[in-house]
């Protein structure tokens, strides 16, 4: 599975659309931090699971689309923080984590119960 690293409000916008017939999972990076390093690796390893499929994958690198990130923050009531994963159906945010608490299993386990 693979993912799309949106860097404008236009490619947001297309996938909080797309939420209303399939979950997106926005997953936040910081480029210079260890810990989000850590957890885009669990991120990627996610990726190879199950529970992945049939799920829209985004990155956003905050370095690079800060503006993008804080409008996802404001579009679904999610305060910013990074790393951050967050699900999203129907436009709403229905799961959130961040930091050290994002695993693989923990991705995984989200999708499933959500």
């Amino acid at each position: 599975m693979s993912y799309q690293q949106i860097l404008s409000q236009e490619e947001l916008a297309e996938l909080m659309k797309a939420s209303e017939t399939q979950p997106v999972l926005f997953f936040k990076h910081s480029n210079s931090c260890g810990i989000s390093q850590r957890a885009f690796a669990q991120f990627e390893q996610y990726l190879q699971a199950p529970e992945s499929q049939g799920i829209r994958h985004a990155v956003i690198v905050v370095q690079q689309a800060r503006a993008v990130s804080d409008a996802l923050a404001r579009l679904v009531g999610v305060e910013h923080e990074s790393p951050q994963a967050i699900l999203v159906r129907a436009g709403r945010a229905v799961w959130n984590e961040s930091h050290m608490a994002l695993k693989s299993a923990v991705l995984a386990e989200a999708i499933r119960q959500h």
